[in-house]
C-alpha cells in the first residue's frame, strides 16, 4: 500500500475537534471530493475527535493520500492513548443513535467508504477513515502537500464562524438528503404502482387461461356431442329408409305380380315410414335451432300461446287442458316457448294410456326472479329411475318409443337451459308433473 502523509494535530479540546473538520473539509474539496461527501467525511472526522475530547482528554490526527488495491483515498487516522474499548464487537453492533453511548463512532462508520478501529485495553484506541478520491483527483506530490500547509497555517480561524459554517453545510446536506429521499419515494410508489399493474396484467393472464380451458373443455364437449349426434343420426335415419326399401321391393313385387289388392295394403305402411322419417328430421332441425341467439322478442300471452299449439297439434278434441286466461304475458322470443309447449303437450297425449279421458293443467307461479310454469297430466306416470334420462338427446320409454324420435325433452331442455332456466319432472304412481324456469324479467306487467 502506497502511503504520503499530509500533515497532522494534536486533539486536545473543541477548538482542535473544530480544527480537524476544517481540514477535512479543505483536504476533500483540494483533492476534487463530492461536496456530499465532503461533508460526510469532515463529519465523521469530527465526531471521532470528539469521542477522543471527551472521553480520553487527549490524542492525535494524521491526514493523508493512501493508495490500497491500486485504489487511492483521503485517510484520516484519530488515534489516543487512552483504557481503550473493552466492548468494541458489542458497540459496532448497535443501531445508529444520537442517544446511545458510543453513537459517534456508530455514525461515522455509515459515513465514509472505509472504516476500521482497533483498541486495546490500556494501549488506546486507533480509527481509520477513507474517502475514495474521484478520478479527477490530482496527484499529491510533497511540494504540494507543503504548499497545502503553508496555506494552512496562514489562515486565522474563528471557532464561533466555522462551527457556524459547519452547521450550515451540515443543513445543505439534511436538504441535499431529503430532497434524495422524496425522489426514492417517489420512485418507490412508481415501483409499488408498476406492481400493482403487473399483478393486475397477471391475473387477467390468468382469467384468460382458465377462459380458454374453459372454452377448451365446452368444446371438447360439442365434439363429442357431435360425434354421438352424427353417430345416432346415420344410425335412426338408416332404419326408416331400409324399410322404405323394403317396402318398395314389396310393392314392386305386387305389381309385377297384378297382386293390386296387397299393393294397397302396402301404400299406408310406405306412408307410415316417410312420415316417420319427415317427423325425425323435422326433430333434429328443431333441435339444431334450440339455442339460436339474436331471435326478435315479442309480446307472448301464454294462453294464447297453448291454444295455437294445440291448434297445431291437432289434439284439442281429445285432451282436455286446463289453463287459466290469467296466464302471464311474456316479453320473449316466441318460438322457443312454442316449442316447449309443443313438445310438453305432444307428449302429454302420445304417452297416455287412455285408462281416465287425458287431461293437462298448466299453472304458473312466480319465484323470486323466475317463473315457474308446470304441465300436469293425469297419465301413466313416469318411474323415478328415467327422469333424468328423459331428457337426454334419443332417449325414448314406454309404449310408444318406436314412434318416437327422443328428441322432444332434450329440445326443450336446451331452450330452457339456454334462457337461464332448468326443467324437471315429478312423477310418484299416476301422472306426471313437468317444471321449467322462465326468467321473471321477461314479465310483462298488465295495465290496471
Amino acid at each position: 500500500m502506497m502511503y504520503r502523509s499530509i500533515l497532522k494535530i494534536n486533539i486536545s479540546n473543541e477548538l482542535d475537534v473544530v480544527l480537524a473538520y476544517k481540514r477535512a473539509k479543505q483536504l476533500s474539496d483540494r483533492l476534487n471530493i463530492a461536496i456530499a461527501s465532503q461533508t460526510k467525511f469532515s463529519t465523521a472526522v469530527s465526531e471521532i475527535c470528539r469521542n477522543v475530547v471527551e472521553h480520553v482528554g487527549n490524542g492525535q490526527i494524521h491526514f493523508g493520500v493512501a493508495t490500497d488495491a491500486n485504489i487511492p483515498y483521503l485517510e484520516a487516522i484519530i488515534s489516543d492513548r487512552g483504557r481503550g474499548i473493552g466492548n468494541l464487537d458489542a458497540l459496532l453492533q448497535r443501531k445508529p443513535g444520537n442517544s446511545v453511548k458510543g453513537s459517534g463512532i456508530i455514525n461515522s462508520r455509515k459515513l465514509v467508504d472505509y472504516f476500521d478501529i482497533e483498541s486495546d485495553y490500556e494501549k488506546g484506541t486507533r480509527v481509520t477513515l477513507r474517502q475514495r478520491l474521484p478520478h479527477n483527483a490530482p496527484i499529491l506530490s510533497k511540494a504540494i502537500a507543503e504548499a497545502w500547509i503553508q496555506d494552512f497555517d496562514q489562515e486565522i480561524i474563528s471557532p464561533y464562524a466555522e462551527i457556524k459554517r459547519q452547521n450550515m453545510q451540515l443543513l445543505e446536506l439534511l436538504e441535499h438528503l431529503r430532497e434524495r429521499n422524496e425522489v426514492t419515494q417517489l420512485q418507490l410508489q412508481e415501483i409499488r404502482n408498476l406492481n400493482g399493474r403487473l399483478q393486475q396484467s397477471n391475473q387477467d393472464i390468468k382469467e384468460l387461461l382458465e377462459e380458454r380451458e374453459r372454452q377448451n373443455i365446452l368444446l371438447q364437449k360439442i365434439n363429442d356431442d357431435l360425434n354421438a349426434f352424427a353417430h345416432t343420426v346415420s344410425h335412426d335415419l338408416r332404419a326408416p329408409l331400409q324399410n322404405i326399401n323394403g317396402l318398395s321391393s314389396a310393392l314392386e313385387d305386387c305389381v309385377n305380380a297384378n297382386k293390386l289388392a296387397e299393393a294397397k295394403e302396402l301404400f299406408p305402411m310406405l306412408n307410415n315410414q316417410a312420415a316417420r322419417m319427415d317427423n325425425f328430421i323435422t326433430s333434429i332441425l328443431a333441435y339444431s335451432l334450440a339455442d339460436r341467439k339474436h331471435i326478435q322478442k315479442e309480446n307472448v300471452p301464454v294462453y294464447q300461446l297453448v291454444q295455437e299449439v294445440l291448434e297445431l297439434l291437432g289434439i284439442a278434441n281429445s285432451l282436455v287442458v286446463k289453463a287459466s286466461p290469467e296466464l302471464p304475458v311474456l316479453e320473449t322470443e316466441k318460438i322457443l316457448l312454442h316449442q316447449v309447449f309443443s313438445n310438453l303437450l305432444s307428449n302429454a297425449i302420445k304417452y297416455h294410456d287412455m285408462q281416465v279421458e287425458p287431461v293437462v293443467e298448466i299453472c304458473c307461479s312466480r319465484q323470486g326472479r323466475e317463473l315457474q310454469f308446470s304441465v300436469v297430466d293425469n297419465g301413466p306416470g313416469i318411474e323415478s329411475v328415467y327422469h333424468q334420462q328423459i331428457f337426454e338427446i334419443y332417449n325414448t320409454i314406454g309404449k310408444n318409443e318406436g314412434n318416437s324420435t327422443g328428441i322432444g325433452l332434450s329440445i326443450v331442455k336446451k331452450i330452457v337451459n339456454g334462457k337461464g332456466g332448468d326443467i324437471w319432472v315429478e312423477s310418484a304412481g299416476r301422472g306426471s308433473r313437468f317444471v321449467f324456469t322462465w326468467p321473471a324479467e321477461e314479465l310483462v306487467l298488465r295495465q290496471p
